[in-house]
């Protein structure tokens, strides 16, 4: 009866001091209000008028350009960032599977036989067909603890594929509109080019003629400043071209394309509540899942300061060393039970490491929430500045275009100068340039607004 108290009390003060080992994660307070700085208002305060998200809006929706959308496709099925992702998923299953299996008794067959003669006596022939079974006795937590930190992995890891997803979409959508903005630019140079040409033409003839022989030369030079910047784009064009074969994964090759002016991209956007990036963006997500996982090895390390128990088993069909033939069966059974009582302060430091190692997984978690917010800031103030950017230079481009017009009808006529006529020419040319890449810098917000959002995972 003393001996049953002993034991009764014995396990009542392990199990006291063992709570606390198969807590599961909760989500710890974060920052997650005013997370969106408004682009226009000077309070700084984004009044969110609907709690739904652009970056849930499917990226076909998004994008919705059939050649982008080709190529899209071809970067998910083929980009190699992606396929490691996929890749590492399996791996976290496996070790997934082998936490689990860790709960499972392990059992292994060992058979053996024996052939024995002493001084040429007659042969003894013995042989044992033992299996042992192993259980680990997770009276403490330590395997628990493992299993679901394995679990936080995983999920880390389906949170990583999705974060590349995301962003192999939206490159291969920038690089795209990058293509079309410099096919435009391509095609103001070609106009501009004819211009210059014109122009240097007309002056050759007024030189000829004996008026203003000097500007002939800076109308030439004009000439060759736009056919140089030709060539730029030419270079510029190939090796976006080339950038973005490689992301498809495919050999260098030109790509097929439409036009700026034809693409359609959305121009209302809902942000959501501050609180859904925590779920929506994939990179987001897995700094939490990370944190959740330091967490569970905080519980790993602790149930390593309580006992570890197994509990074996042999069961083994012998002949006994030849005497018995045929063979019986031996059982054999046994419970050990290891306390950790010294170990040179290892289980501590661990703890301890452990415990840094969350708190630091936690600063990430919260960095990553203010740097969505913030990426989401400052693609809601690109969109606005450079949408009221390109509405001016298109007034400015239509200004310069009548100035030059203008002024290449004096030259000759009047006291206008060949340098005004150049300088007018420039301006136009700049002022159109500036104006398309403008344009493209507004598509290009909408891009990162979508992913700063979560956007890609559909």
């Amino acid at each position: 009866m003393k001996t049953r108290n002993i034991i009764a009390i014995m396990s009542a003060t392990v199990l006291m001091s063992s709570c606390g080992l198969y807590n599961k994660y909760e989500r710890p307070d974060v920052i997650t209000q005013g997370l969106v700085r408004d682009p226009i208002s000077a309070t700084d305060t984004l009044a969110v008028a609907d709690t739904a998200s652009f970056g849930n809006v499917a990226w076909r929706s998004v994008f919705t350009d059939p050649q982008l959308q080709t190529l899209i496709e071809k970067g998910l099925e083929n980009n190699p960032d992606l396929l490691n992702a996929a890749l590492n998923v399996k791996q976290v299953e496996a070790a997934l599977l082998i936490a689990k299996l860790a709960f499972v008794p392990s059992i292994t067959l060992t058979p053996q036989g024996t052939l024995s003669s002493f001084d040429g006596s007659k042969t003894s022939k013995s042989y044992s067909l033992p299996v042992t079974a192993s259980w680990n006795v997770d009276l403490f937590g330590n395997l628990l603890a493992a299993k679901r930190g394995a679990q936080k992995n995983l999920i880390a890891m389906k949170d990583y594929q999705l974060a590349v997803k995301s962003s192999v979409i939206t490159n291969i959508a920038n690089m795209y509109y990058t293509l079309l903005m410099l096919d435009r630019q391509m095609e103001i140079l070609t106009e501009m080019t004819g211009l210059a040409k014109d122009s240097w033409d007309k002056m050759k003839l007024m030189e000829l003629r004996g008026s203003r022989p000097h500007s002939t030369k800076s109308a030439e030079a004009s000439y060759y400043s736009v056919l140089a910047q030709v060539e730029d784009m030419k270079r510029q064009i190939r090796e976006v071209e080339n950038a973005l074969s490689l992301m498809i994964s495919e050999p260098a090759h030109a790509i097929a394309r439409g036009k700026l002016s034809e693409q359609t991209l959305p121009t209302e956007f809902s942000t959501g509540v501050g609180i859904q990036l925590l779920n929506n963006r994939p990179d987001v997500h897995y700094a939490e899942m990370q944190l959740a996982q330091c967490f569970h090895n905080v519980q790993v390390a602790r149930s390593r300061f309580y006992p570890s128990i197994t509990i074996s088993g042999t069961g083994a069909f012998t002949n006994n060393g030849g005497s018995v033939n045929p063979g019986k069966w031996l059982l054999n059974a046994v419970g050990s039970l290891v306390q950790p009582v010294f170990m040179n302060g290892q289980l501590i430091a661990g703890l301890k490491v452990a415990k840094a190692q969350q708190e630091q997984a936690y600063n990430t978690w919260q960095n990553a929430v203010l740097k969505a917010g913030n990426e989401v800031s400052n693609a809601l103030v690109a969109y606005n500045a450079n949408s009221e950017k390109a509405r001016l230079e298109e007034k400015q481009v239509a200004a310069l275009r009548t100035a030059y017009e203008n002024v290449k009808e004096l030259y000759g006529k009047s006291n206008v100068t060949y340098l005004e006529v150049i300088s007018a020419q420039s301006q136009l040319l700049n002022a159109e340039l500036s104006k398309t890449a403008d344009e493209f810098s507004k598509m290009q917000a909408v891009v990162s607004l979508y992913s700063a959002l979560g956007g890609g995972k559909n």
